[in-house]
């Protein structure tokens, strides 16, 4: 089947995907940082106390998404996406009229669970799950809609907010989920997808299929984990504090949301590339190459601080998370079997926003204790750099079991 082929043949399904996670936007950290500067001179936060409150919400979401994620496994798609765009709108409305920190917190906690966590989640587990043969390309396509919304959201909320308010901003997110994202997934989602007899004869055995249970007492489980949630790590620390960096360089806010198009112009160009690549080597052989780009990203920022910096960062950038996000997507089905995969995910996905909620945090409290910022950078590099090596030998024994 030639690419064009698979895209008119599944093209409903498809766009569905894309579109969940260009929606998940709203509750992703390039998106609420923007508010962060705002919401800090309301309240009268600093930078660590805002980000211990991120960290806090973000960490309840992750401990939430293994309940809420696995029913999945026993709703449609459909069902489980109109439930968690109607909460994402009301996250929306909910920061809009924030009149506490508490109430900030709620708003914070709903908008990472909602928006990164389900959204992203549905996004990428109904593709793995809809396609067998061509999974690499199904998941590199639903994970186009994260650069989409990395390169318009941005410079959107930049927009609005100078014209309504950071306030107003939220408003207009609740709108345009209630009156455009939703009206649209839904009936593309009207249908679910059945995979062809071709598909099914030409399918590879999937092998065992693994339970959760059985999942969460494998080390490889974890040690990969460890490696493929760095870029939600850095990722998030970096942006959540963009306003911090951008006062630090002499750059201005401006300049930082327009690199966002370099980025989400690597996200597409490493998905397209690596989608088939996975299809035609499989996840498993791969793996140690997924870090390489954020490693090369973070010596960037850390050593060079003039303006060009920030493009070349995001671009790389763009390129980790589109090659890991992609692979990631790919990894899970490939290696345990997709009987479980919406148990499974859940639990991988709480574990990438854990490390999402953890970064803002503790970046702001190193901040605040006057840890140097470009040594911050430096070490996440070399946790990168250091991770290459485990996830190969991860890896390996991935194949090996896979082969006996």
């Amino acid at each position: 089947m030639t690419y064009f082929t698979f895209l008119r043949d599944n093209a409903r399904w498809l766009s569905a995907s894309y579109l969940l996670a260009v929606f998940s936007g709203f509750g992703q950290t390039f998106f609420i940082s923007l508010s962060g500067g705002d919401i800090r001179a309301e309240f009268g936060l600093s930078h660590g106390d805002l980000g211990l409150l991120y960290m806090l919400a973000t960490l309840g979401s992750a401990l939430t998404l293994p309940y809420v994620g696995k029913s999945l496994d026993h709703f449609p798609v459909r069902w489980i996406a109109a439930v968690v765009m109607t909460g994402l709108a009301l996250f929306c409305l909910a920061m809009a009229s924030a009149f506490s920190v508490w109430m900030v917190a709620i708003a914070f906690y709903g908008l990472r669970l909602c928006g990164q966590g389900m959204m992203t989640h549905t996004s990428v587990t109904a593709a793995g799950r809809w396609f067998s043969v061509q999974r690499g390309r199904a998941v590199s396509i639903a994970i186009l809609g994260f650069p989409t919304a990395e390169a318009l959201f941005p410079i959107c909320f930049v927009v609005l907010n100078n014209a309504f308010g950071w306030r107003g901003a939220w408003s207009v997110s609740a709108l345009a989920l209630v009156l455009l994202a939703m009206p649209v997934i839904l009936t593309l989602l009207a249908r679910d997808r059945v995979p062809s007899a071709t598909e099914v004869s030409s399918a590879k055995p999937e092998g065992r299929q693994w339970t959760r249970k059985e999942v969460l007492r494998d080390p490889r489980f974890w040690l990969a984990s460890l490696g493929v949630n760095a870029p939600a790590f850095i990722g998030t620390s970096i942006f959540f504090h963009q306003v911090y960096l951008v006062e630090l360089r002499g750059w201005t806010l401006e300049l930082f949301a327009s690199s966002f198009l370099f980025m989400a112009s690597g996200v597409v160009c490493a998905s397209l590339v690596i989608g088939p690549l996975i299809d035609r080597f499989s996840a498993r052989h791969l793996l140690p190459f997924t870090l390489v780009p954020l490693t090369l990203a973070c010596f960037v920022l850390a050593n060079y601080h003039a303006p060009p910096a920030a493009f070349i960062f995001m671009s790389l950038v763009g390129i980790s998370n589109g090659f890991n996000s992609t692979l990631v997507g790919a990894l899970w089905p490939e290696v345990y079997g997709t009987r479980h995969m919406g148990a499974i995910r859940s639990v991988a996905f709480s574990l990438m926003v854990f490390a999402s909620a953890a970064g803002p945090g503790l970046i702001g409290w190193l901040i605040d204790a006057g840890i140097a910022f470009d040594q911050q950078v430096t070490a996440m590099g070399l946790y990168c750099l250091g991770f290459c090596l485990v996830l190969a030998v991860t890896a390996r024994s991935y194949r090996s079991v896979q082969q006996s």
